[in-house]
């Protein structure tokens, strides 16, 4: 089975679709399939990262230098440009590099391209599937997959053709194998919650740096001088160096770790996360990991409420001078004793998701659903 993933990541984008593409892949080539990526080359792109995960890669280049170009422009998605080209540049392009395959499946994961992109590619593959999270634009493809929590396949009722399928909702959340199999030792050890460990994580980039935010805001609350912090991001991140300072200034340990490999072990071993209400949210729940979460761009305050509404997080939300002065309160009531609030978030996170989502889709897209 041939397999071709079109998507980006960059310093606006972030990385969460690369890496769940990524995660797709790995699962894929586990089966058999030969997958390779389309990314358009720009500042924050995961290319080398691919590359590093043995896949090939095509990179992009088109109109790099205009947005959205008027064609198609009444029409054109919120998000259109984060493309970095008109759709029909990137479509030509893309068909272009796409030429000598015989494609079984182009899997498609970009908030700027629609059913218009997707209608000048379906003649070059088999079969076509969408990675979604928004339900704001019309698709023409075969199978559509929303992982987000209270997702239902309504949502896409008249986007997309009736013969197409969709798995929407967190059981088809794409996470790693690890993931699954950490999850009995992460939800054991919280049993009898403790807070000894914070992680905090808000994705590949944070071009906010509302990660510098959280470790200010951290500063200023009563915790326990023996407490860690451990800090991740990623390779690319533009905040990166005044993390590092920031953390250096904690009162307490505080470290950052780039391109972390192993996650799942990190957050298993975790006690409490601070994170965004990105794709590691599913990674969280499945480890009964509880979660202060802040929403940090609009797609992200659905999952945020969702989250909080299951008792899975508390949303901690930046004021206007973006900062996070309430980030003291949860932890507050935390450090004085009150086990239960730990426990319950725990709980309740668990039960979003079982870690077997990535199976699901890949039975899906190795069955031919949609045949």
């Amino acid at each position: 089975m041939n397999v071709s993933f079109r998507v980006d990541a960059s310093i606006e984008i972030g990385a969460g679709h690369v890496m769940r593409c990524l995660t797709l892949a790995e699962a894929l080539r586990e089966h058999g399939a030969r997958a390779r990526f389309l990314c358009r080359a720009q500042p924050g792109d995961l290319i080398e990262t691919i590359r590093e995960r043995s896949f090939a890669v095509d990179a992009l280049r088109g109109d790099v230098d205009g947005a959205t170009a008027a064609l198609g422009a009444a029409r054109a998605p919120a998000h259109a440009a984060w493309l970095g080209a008109d759709w029909l540049t990137d479509a030509r392009e893309t068909q272009s590099l796409l030429a000598d395959a015989a494609l079984d499946w182009l899997i498609v994961d970009h908030y700027a391209l629609d059913a218009q992109w997707e209608r000048e590619l379906r003649g070059g593959c088999r079969r076509l599937m969408v990675i979604d999270d928004l339900a704001d634009r019309p698709h023409d493809c075969d199978l559509l997959l929303d992982q987000n929590l209270g997702r239902v396949a309504g949502d896409y009722e008249n986007l997309i053709p009736r013969s197409c399928v969709v798995l929407a909702g967190p059981r088809y959340a794409l996470l790693r194998p690890e993931f699954a199999r950490l999850r009995a030792y992460s939800l054991r050890r919280r049993v009898e919650p403790k807070l000894e460990n914070i992680l905090v994580t808000m994705g590949g980039v944070d071009r906010a740096n509302v990660t510098g935010a959280v470790l200010s805001a951290l500063s200023e609350c009563r915790l326990p001088e023996d407490i860690v912090v451990k800090v991740v991001m990623g390779p690319t991140a533009p905040w990166l160096e005044d993390v590092r300072a920031a953390a250096a200034r904690a009162p307490w340990k505080t470290n950052v770790l780039v391109d972390v490999r192993e996650m799942a072990q990190l957050m298993a071993d975790s006690d409490l996360a601070i994170g965004a209400a990105g794709g590691t949210s599913w990674e969280r729940c499945c480890l009964g990991l509880p979660t202060l979460v802040f929403a940090l761009a609009d797609n992200q305050l659905p999952i945020a409420r969702a989250l909080a509404g299951t008792g899975a997080a508390i949303e901690v939300e930046l004021d206007q001078k973006g900062s996070c002065a309430d980030l003291c309160r949860p932890l507050a009531l935390m450090m004085e004793g009150d086990e239960l609030i730990i426990r319950k978030m725990s709980e309740a996170a668990s039960v979003v998701v079982d870690g077997r989502g990535t199976d699901r889709v890949v039975s899906c897209i190795v069955m031919d659903i949609g045949a």
